[in-house]
């Protein structure tokens, strides 16, 4: 095991995400307020260059797994080249994407052809109107289509995430779970996190994993699975008889998954956050634009991660939505 590839707990940090934009073009209900942020400074956010030279002052320290993140990270221009750039890095076995897939129709054959692996597909509802309620822009959009397109442009496997809310969308969650009886899809339901200056949504509309899979299970026998094949992430997952895809929790509220821990974060104006709830954090960017090694401050930042979040307690290190730091 590299050295600086363990925190203080001794788990293994091998995965980085690395947000590339503090921007997107939705403006989810759990995610942004709707008048949206200040937006960074470009001068502020790194260089396509910087955040190569980041991964590949990291991976000799274990870090072999990336996922890009935002904001939305397709609104980036070209975001196929720093792909190709993050693929070339020795040791960097794979790359993922978190989008929420407008773009995907569009770029996924470019994105495939740069070396990006798979990708993460947020979709909170599969209704047209819905999508433009809860996204707070209207756009045409299926996400469908989208997955569509990442299945046929090869960045598989294809991950559906569903932040549930109770009376907002919480009726959609069969409706997405079927999807995997008849496709090759693999649809996480996220419990949703209240965070920051999102006071419309609270802890009453949280739908706790153990009453999720209990509705689920009236479609039929689920079975505990180990999931797609490739993965980093905290989701446990089920299958229905004979169904190509599957069905995973991610349970940041009911169900703390801490203790498996194995991810840092980097914000895209160069902050490493080694807990997305937790208040510690670092600067790389200054580091990087000093000429200075990043692995003494990697060190110590890792040396400095907590045990558990806070979310529990409503401590969530002065973060006002989660599209500051890639989720």
């Amino acid at each position: 095991m590299s050295a600086g590839s363990t925190d203080q707990f001794g788990r293994r940090i091998e995965y980085l995400r690395i947000s590339v934009t503090d921007r997107c073009n939705f403006r989810c209900a759990y995610c942004m307020p709707l008048e949206g942020l200040p937006w960074l400074p470009r001068e502020d956010i790194l260089s396509y260059e910087e955040i190569t030279e980041v991964v590949r002052q990291l991976a000799p320290l274990g870090v072999s797994r990336l996922r890009i993140t935002g904001g939305e990270p397709t609104i980036r221009p070209q975001l196929s080249t720093l792909i190709a750039m993050l693929r070339a890095v020795p040791g960097i076995e794979d790359i993922a994407l978190s989008t929420n897939g407008v773009k995907l129709p569009e770029m996924a054959d470019e994105l495939k052809a740069a070396g990006l692996d798979r990708v993460n597909m947020s979709a909170d509802s599969l209704k047209p109107e819905r999508i433009r309620e809860i996204a707070r822009r209207s756009l045409k959009f299926s996400p469908l289509d989208a997955a569509s397109a990442a299945e046929r442009a090869g960045l598989e496997p294809v991950k559906i995430n569903m932040v549930v809310m109770r009376g907002i969308n919480d009726d959609e969650i069969e409706d997405f779970a079927r999807l995997t009886i008849d496709h090759p899809l693999h649809v996480r339901f996220i419990e949703l996190m209240p965070v920051g200056e999102m006071a419309n949504l609270t802890f009453e509309h949280v739908v706790p994993s153990d009453e999720l899979l209990a509705r689920l299970s009236k479609l039929g026998a689920l079975a505990a699975d180990a999931g797609p094949a490739r993965g980093n992430g905290p989701a446990a997952y089920y299958r229905f008889a004979g169904a190509p895809g599957s069905v995973g929790v991610i349970t940041p509220m009911s169900h703390t998954y801490c203790g498996d821990c194995n991810r840092v974060r980097l914000t895209a104006d160069g902050r490493l956050r080694t807990c997305l709830y937790g208040e510690e954090e670092v600067s790389f960017r200054d580091a990087l634009r000093a000429g200075a090694p990043l692995a003494p401050v990697y060190a110590a930042a890792l040396a400095s991660k907590p045990k558990e979040h806070a979310l529990l307690q409503m401590r969530v290190g002065g973060l006002r939505a989660l599209s500051q730091v890639g989720g």
